[in-house]
C-alpha cells in the first residue's frame, strides 16, 4: 500500500481523536526509504522556548559608534544561538546573503556541549545529539538566507559525511555547490599511522539553484591568450585597422593559408604592416574562441589584439580579467593562510592565546567575496573572525557589508574575545611587539543580549513583548537614531518612539489609543514620498487601518506583537494547548492611562 492510500485510511479511522490522527500522520511522514536517519534527542533550550520566547536587549555601554555617516552597524549577540536565530527569524528572514559557521566538530574531545554537558567519544548517541543540534539551527539558517544566499560550513572528517547528508535534506541536494578542501596547517601532527591530516572541509550550499558565477581570484596576466581553439568550428573574424599590433617587419603580406597543421588559418585579404601595427583590416578564417560581436566588445573595452608572427595566429591581452571561478582547493596560492597564522593574528590583537583553533580572516574574506553580499551572519562566532574579515573586505573595496555575530558567553568568550577583538580592530591596537595598527574606524558595533519572556499570549504578556520589542525593531529596520519628538508630540518611551535615518523613518506606537492623534500629526508632516513604517500594538492582527485611512498613502502599518509570534511559530511551533490567551488583571490602555505630561505636550 502506498503512503497516499495509508494516509486516507488514517484520516477515515473511527474512534480516534484529531490529535491522534495527526500523530499517526506525523509518524507516517517521518518514514524514509533513503537518507540520513538519527534518533532525535531533546535539547533543553528548545524545550525552554516552548514556554518562553527570546527578545534582544542592547547593552548600550558597549556600543562602538563611528562618526562616519555611512558606517555599517554590525551586530554582536550574546546568547544561545538557537534563541538568537529565533529572534533573527523575525528581523532577518530572507535577508542574509552569506552565512559562514564553524560549528563544534564533535571530536569527542570536549569540543561539543549538549544540554550543559560535554559529549565524549564513548557516548552512544554522540552523532544523534550533534545532528539534532545542527538540524534545528540549519533549518532556521535556511529561512534567513536571501534568494541568492549561500552558506559555508567548516567541518572535519568526524561529521563531514553526516553533515553532507543532513544539508542535502535541509537545503536540497540540487543546491549543493561543493566541498572545499582548505589546507589548514603546514605542520600536520603525527597522530596517525596512516596519514597526516592537513585538510579541513567547507561545505557550500545555495538556498536556490541559480546561474550566478562565484568570484575567485582575478588573473593579472595569462601565459597563453591565444584566440584559436581546435575544438571550435571555423568562422570568420574581422579585426579593424590600427587595432592589431605585431612584430612583423613593415610591408605587404599576401592572402593565403597560414598557421600550422593543428591551427590552420586563412588570411582572406592582403594586409599591410607599418611601425608595429596592421594599418589595414585583418580578415581571418579559422577555429576561433570568440565570435565577431564578442571581439568588437573586447576591443572597445581596451583589450589589445596581437598577431606576433607570420603564422597569423591572433592572441589577446585584457586590461582587466574577470575573476576566475574558485577552485575547490583553498591554500596559500589563493592568499588564504593556515590555522597557525590565525593564532598569530589573534594573539597580535589580544596579546594572549585566549581561543583555540581560530580561523584566519583571509579564509573568511576569500569565501565572502565569492558573491556580492550585503549582510553576513556567523552564529558560531567564536573569536569573531567573520566580523574582522568583513571589516577588512569593506576597507579594501569600499563596501558597506554588515555582519551579524552570535556566540554564547561560556568562559567569558563573548565579552573578552569576540567583542574585545573587534573593538580593538575598530579602534586600533598595539601589538605585543609594540607596533600600532590603525583602526578600521568606518564601522559601528552594537552589542545585544538575548532575554526570555513568557510565550503565553495573555494581554499582560503581549504588552510586555511589545515594550521589549524595540531593539528587535531597530535591528529589523537597521534604524537606531532616535528623535525626541514626532511632529508636535514629544516622544514618551511608554507611548511612542520615533527613529529616523536619511529617508527611512520608523514609529513604534505602544498605545493604540493614540492612533487618531498620530494621524493628525502625519497630515502635517512630509516624509519625502517614502512611507512611514508604523509598528502599532494590537491585541490581534488588526493594524488599525481604518484609523489611518486618511493618511494611508503616507504610512505602512504592522500589528505587533502578532508579527513576532507568527515568525517564532514558523521556526518553533508552540504546543496547541498553550496558544489560548489566559485571563489577566491588567487593564487595557485607555485615555485615562495616558500620562498627563503627554497631554500637555500637544
Amino acid at each position: 500500500m502506498d503512503k497516499h492510500s495509508l494516509r486516507q485510511k488514517i484520516l477515515h479511522l473511527e474512534g480516534l481523536t484529531n490529535e491522534e490522527k495527526s500523530a499517526l500522520l506525523e509518524l507516517l511522514n517521518k518514514q524514509k526509504k533513503y537518507g540520513l536517519v538519527w534518533e532525535e534527542k531533546p535539547e533543553e533550550v528548545e524545550e525552554r522556548m516552548r514556554n518562553s520566547l527570546p527578545v534582544l536587549r542592547e547593552v548600550k555601554e558597549r556600543a562602538i559608534l563611528s562618526d562616519a555617516p555611512t558606517a555599517p552597524d554590525h551586530i554582536l549577540i550574546e546568547g544561545d544561538n538557537l534563541e538568537a536565530l529565533t529572534t533573527l527569524s523575525y528581523t532577518h528572514e530572507g535577508k542574509i546573503d552569506v552565512i559562514y559557521i564553524d560549528p563544534p566538530y564533535n571530536t569527542g574531545n570536549k569540543d561539543f556541549v549538549y544540554n550543559d554537558s560535554y559529549v565524549d567519544a564513548e557516548d552512544s548517541f554522540r552523532h544523534s545529539k550533534w545532528l539534532s543540534f545542527m538540524s534545528k539551527r540549519l533549518k532556521i539558517a535556511r529561512r534567513l538566507l536571501s534568494d541568492k544566499g549561500v552558506i559555508f560550513i567548516s567541518i572535519d572528517d568526524n561529521e563531514q559525511a553526516q553533515l553532507k547528508l543532513l544539508c542535502d535534506e535541509l537545503f536540497g541536494a540540487r543546491n549543493f555547490i561543493d566541498i572545499f578542501s582548505w589546507n589548514k596547517t603546514e605542520t600536520p601532527a603525527n597522530l596517525s599511522l596512516k596519514t597526516k591530516k592537513a585538510i579541513e572541509y567547507i561545505l557550500c550550499y545555495s538556498k536556490y539553484r541559480n546561474t550566478e558565477k562565484f568570484r575567485g581570484l582575478s588573473k593579472t596576466s595569462v601565459s597563453n591568450n591565444g584566440l584559436m581553439n581546435q575544438t571550435n568550428t571555423e568562422h570568420e573574424l574581422v579585426f579593424p585597422k590600427n587595432t592589431v599590433d605585431t612584430r612583423l617587419p613593415n610591408g605587404i603580406y599576401k592572402k593565403g593559408v597560414y598557421g600550422t597543421s593543428s591551427y590552420r588559418i586563412e588570411l582572406l585579404d592582403d594586409v599591410e604592416v607599418l611601425n608595429g601595427y596592421f594599418i589595414t583590416p585583418v580578415r581571418l578564417y579559422g577555429k576561433f574562441k570568440w565570435g565577431q560581436n564578442y571581439l568588437d566588445a573586447e576591443i572597445k573595452r581596451g583589450t589589445q589584439i596581437s598577431i606576433k608572427t607570420k603564422v597569423f595566429s591572433p592572441s589577446y591581452e585584457k586590461k582587466e580579467y574577470e575573476p576566475e571561478v574558485p577552485w575547490n582547493l583553498i591554500n596559500k596560492s589563493f592568499g588564504v593562510e593556515t590555522n597557525e597564522s590565525a593564532s598569530s593574528e589573534l594573539k597580535a590583537i589580544l596579546g594572549d592565546n585566549l581561543f583555540d583553533f581560530p580561523k584566519p580572516s583571509s579564509l573568511i574574506k576569500y569565501l565572502m567575496n565569492f558573491i556580492n553580499a550585503s549582510i553576513i551572519l556567523d552564529f558560531f562566532a567564536g573569536s569573531g573572525t567573520t566580523l574582522h574579515a568583513t571589516m577588512q573586505l569593506n576597507a579594501e573595496d569600499g563596501g558597506r557589508r554588515q555582519c551579524i555575530l552570535v556566540t554564547n558567553n561560556e568562559n567569558n568568550i563573548c565579552e573578552e574575545v569576540t567583542y574585545e577583538r573587534n573593538k580593538r580592530v575598530i579602534n586600533g591596537y598595539v601589538t605585543p611587539k609594540g607596533e600600532w595598527v590603525e583602526g578600521l574606524k568606518q564601522n559601528s558595533l552594537r552589542y545585544f543580549k538575548t532575554e526570555m519572556l513568557p510565550r503565553t499570549r495573555s494581554p499582560r504578556n503581549m504588552r510586555t513583548l511589545m515594550a521589549a520589542a524595540t531593539d528587535l525593531l531597530c535591528i529589523k529596520e537597521n534604524l537606531y537614531d532616535e528623535c525626541p519628538d514626532f511632529g508636535r508630540l514629544k516622544a514618551d518611551p511608554r507611548l511612542l518612539r520615533y527613529f529616523v535615518k536619511d529617508d527611512r523613518r520608523m514609529l513604534i506606537l505602544y498605545c493604540e489609543e493614540l492612533a487618531d492623534r498620530i494621524v493628525e500629526e502625519i497630515k502635517t508632516m512630509d516624509f519625502g514620498g517614502k512611507p512611514l513604517k508604523i509598528y502599532i500594538f494590537s491585541p490581534d492582527r488588526y493594524a488599525f487601518d481604518d484609523d489611518f485611512f486618511e493618511v494611508q498613502d503616507k504610512v505602512q502599518l504592522v500589528a505587533l506583537p502578532a508579527a513576532i509570534y507568527d515568525a517564532y511559530e514558523r521556526v518553533l511551533p508552540q504546543q496547541p494547548d498553550r496558544l489560548l490567551p489566559t485571563a489577566t488583571d491588567e487593564l487595557p490602555v485607555s485615555q485615562e492611562n495616558i500620562p498627563t505630561s503627554f497631554h500637555s505636550d500637544l
